[in-house]
């Protein structure tokens, strides 16, 4: 099948500007209320040009999950990169994850419920993303289990941890009286029982 061209104007770095619009409304509106035509108009487009990037809405947001996950994960990486103290690399974690959902504009955590609009290819590309982005989290943990820091580091506490963090999306503010920093640490201060003002040196 050949290759479709550009529209005319169209620059290719469009691309990554329709996926942050297209991720923003699939959690604003969810994903079967948003139509191409809300998408486009988030970023000044005719309503048929979203498809000279992207082939259907579906595309959209396999595609804002899946690079929205590994920009995440990138992140993370390079947060808590020369950390060798678990404690401190769950701090760096978990502010590093609260700053890429709230601060950011990469939602792609809150946009798993609307993974049921999509095929079995595009779940096993998310799993994967999912997976990868899990690996520094759970060896961290398991270091924590093995210091005594944590009684277990079982998967469903890597998962009880990003339920809890992902869910401050529907009620933190920026502008209220907590800080990122200061819910970060209330965070860390549940799973490991330490004074919500001892940090890390980030």
């Amino acid at each position: 099948m050949p290759r479709r061209k550009l529209e005319p104007g169209l620059e290719p770095n469009r691309r990554s500007e329709l996926l942050r619009a297209a991720a923003r409304l699939f959690v604003e509106k969810g994903f079967d209320a948003t139509t191409t035509r809300d998408i486009a108009d988030a970023v000044g487009m005719r309503s048929g040009s979203p498809f000279y990037h992207f082939r259907s809405k579906q595309e959209l947001l396999k595609a804002a999950m899946v690079e929205g996950l590994d920009a995440g994960y990138a992140r993370l990486l390079a947060a808590i990169d020369g950390l060798a103290d678990p404690e401190q690399r769950l701090r760096v974690l978990v502010r590093t994850h609260l700053g890429t959902l709230l601060e950011g504009e990469c939602p792609a955590p809150m946009l798993l419920g609307e993974t049921r609009a999509l095929d079995a290819a595009a779940h096993a590309e998310i799993a994967a993303a999912f997976d990868r982005y899990q690996v520094p989290w759970q060896a961290t943990l398991d270091e924590l289990a093995h210091a005594g820091r944590i009684s277990s580091a079982a998967p469903p506490l890597r998962l009880l941890l990003f339920g809890m963090l992902n869910w401050s999306k529907h009620w933190y503010r920026a502008d209220g009286k907590l800080s990122l920093d200061e819910l970060a640490d209330s965070a860390v201060a549940l799973l490991l029982g330490a004074p919500p003002g001892a940090r890390g040196e980030r």
